[in-house]
């Protein structure tokens, strides 16, 4: 098992080998110096972006997961990382059998009364799980998602390291701050950690499934309860070939573009209609049957609008389609963004050069790619973090929009989605989301009024007690606490080193007593660790100041 500390070590082995050793040093001083990399030799690569991304490959799961989450964020990091972060891939090594065995063996102790066989060759091999297909003892063909021995201990270790980042990157830049890397990876703990309950994904399949019953040919598996559990899911079969192999697809007598039009039409209604929606829809967990059905794979990742937020994701969308840039500023708000008044109309003429920016190949041709890529960029100008839903919807939408246009060339976002748009601006949800938002807004009104005796008469004893407490945040004071910081910690090292120094003297320096030989040694050790300290110290604070 890999400690915390050692893990330590081998994240900073792996920044220092891809040329991120800055990083190290200002995020760990003076651990750089000590640390040389056994396999430092790294191909010379195009971009610091691409090292990013090698980087993060050879840091493993935890943050292959971290840079596949990040590449949503495009309000955050520029456009390049982006696309780097986007080629992350989760396939491994699959794990020998009979290490996957023992995982099927403790979930279902009794495997051999309940399995009529089981596939030794994994049909897919990724970071947290391999899935592996059988057959249940009445015939009935399943898919078993079985999940790596020792994953999760290895995952919090990293997740505790991330935390560790998060908050050094906020004392040491600053500057990077408003971007909450601390609830970031807040978010992303949350989130993996999830996906390491199997229980959870089959519970996300059972509402996908729940919800789309009423679609022709669209396919969600059935989850065997009665054999799963949090390392082990079992769940119904499905034969098909990936929705991007169109050789394939024609090959059934299917036409391409039917399967567009149904798989896009499946993800409007999750996301606007049901407010629950498939978070991965890359080509792998997108199948296509002979007959023409379209299946759901992997419910690790899904994504929630709550019923409020879904009539402001439909207002962002009409802003995108009709080109007004003040419905999508006041969609934006009612989201739980912040805008400053003082950048609002400056805003709103960024946001419209965006949305003019969209078009096409040609002239009124809309392009949804351009047009998210250019929110995102505007926001991020003015330093505007979105919600996380939001940017999973916008990264969905456009893998869908990928997946569209491999199968039909001609596939027009545009076209398509107005009359969807419309019907849903017509359809009686929204008057009675309306309605509930109305009544909602008069309920805490009213909560409000016959609260705020009770608010006043606590002020009021707090004011008389003494016990109100003011919260005075500043970027000089927070300047002059990190300066203490650093000189109570440079105080506390001289005064250990002074006493190692001077106990080590007092132990060297007894002639009438007899010392074991050990303590002598390693009286004199401590003596020449003090004084090498002790020298740096001296040499650190003088480099400083001469920096200064």
């Amino acid at each position: 098992m890999v400690t915390k500390y050692r893990r330590y070590w081998q994240i900073g082995d792996v920044l220092i080998k891809y040329e991120f050793g800055s990083i190290v040093q200002r995020l760990f001083p003076g651990t750089y110096r000590f640390r040389r990399c056994k396999e430092c030799e790294v191909e010379t690569v195009a971009s610091v972006y691409e090292r990013m991304r090698l980087a993060i490959e050879e840091l493993g799961p935890t943050f292959v997961k971290f840079g596949q989450i990040m590449s949503t964020r495009q309000d955050l990091l520029p456009p390049e990382l982006i696309q780097e972060l986007k080629k992350l891939q989760d396939q491994v090594a699959p794990l020998p059998f009979s290490e996957i065995r023992k995982v099927i063996e403790a979930a279902c102790p009794d495997h051999d009364a309940c399995f009529l066989s089981i596939e030794e060759t994994p049909l897919a091999s990724a970071s947290i799980a391999q899935v592996h297909r059988a057959t249940l003892k009445d015939g009935t063909p399943v898919a078993l998602k079985v999940q790596r021995p020792g994953i999760k201990d290895i995952i919090e270790t990293d997740i505790l390291i991330l935390e560790s980042f998060a908050e050094r990157v906020e004392r040491y830049y600053p500057e990077y701050a408003v971007y909450n890397p601390t609830g970031i990876v807040a978010d992303f703990a949350s989130q993996i950690r999830k996906e390491l309950d199997f229980v959870h994904d089959g519970r996300n399949a059972d509402r996908l499934r729940q919800n789309m019953q009423n679609l022709e040919k669209i396919r969600v598996p059935k989850i065997s309860w009665e054999y799963s559990s949090r390392h082990l899911l079992v769940m119904e079969f499905i034969d098909g070939v990936r929705i991007d192999h169109v050789g394939e697809i024609k090959a059934f007598g299917i036409d391409p573009k039917e399967i567009a039009d149904r798989g896009f039409y499946a993800y409007m209604q999750q996301i606007f209609e049901d407010g629950f929606f498939h978070g991965d829809p890359h080509p792998g967990n997108l199948l296509v049957s002979k007959d023409g059905t379209l299946s759901f794979l992997d419910f690790g990742i899904v994504g929630v609008i709550y019923p409020e937020r879904r009539f402001y994701f439909i207002h962002l969308l009409t802003a995108m389609i009709y080109r007004d840039p003040e419905l999508m500023i006041k969609a934006l708000e009612h989201l739980g963004i912040t805008i400053d008044e003082s950048d609002r109309d400056e805003l709103r003429e960024e946001i419209y050069r965006a949305m003019l920016d969209a078009e096409g190949a040609a002239i009124g041709q809309f392009s949804f790619r351009n047009m998210s890529e250019g929110l995102t960029e505007t926001l991020r100008n003015y330093r505007i973090t979105m919600p996380q839903s939001m940017m999973l919807m916008l990264k969905v939408m456009v893998m869908v929009l990928d997946v569209g246009v491999t199968l039909d060339p001609s596939f027009n976002f545009g076209e398509k989605v107005e009359p969807y748009v419309r019907k849903l601006g017509h359809r009686e949800n929204v008057l009675n989301q309306v309605l509930y938002r109305a009544s909602h807004s008069l309920l805490e009104t009213i909560d409000g009024i016959f609260e705020m005796p009770r608010t006043v008469n606590r002020t009021l004893r707090a004011l008389s007690t003494g016990t109100i407490k003011i919260d005075i945040v500043d970027s000089d004071i927070l300047k002059l606490q990190q300066s203490l910081d650093k000189t109570s910690d440079k105080l506390l090292i001289g005064l250990i080193v002074a006493g190692v120094v001077v106990g080590s003297s007092l132990v060297l320096n007894v002639s009438d007593v007899k010392i074991p030989p050990f303590v002598f040694y390693l009286a004199a050790l401590a003596y020449v660790v003090a004084i090498v300290i002790g020298l740096y110290t001296i040499w650190h604070v003088m480099a400083v100041a001469r920096k200064r």
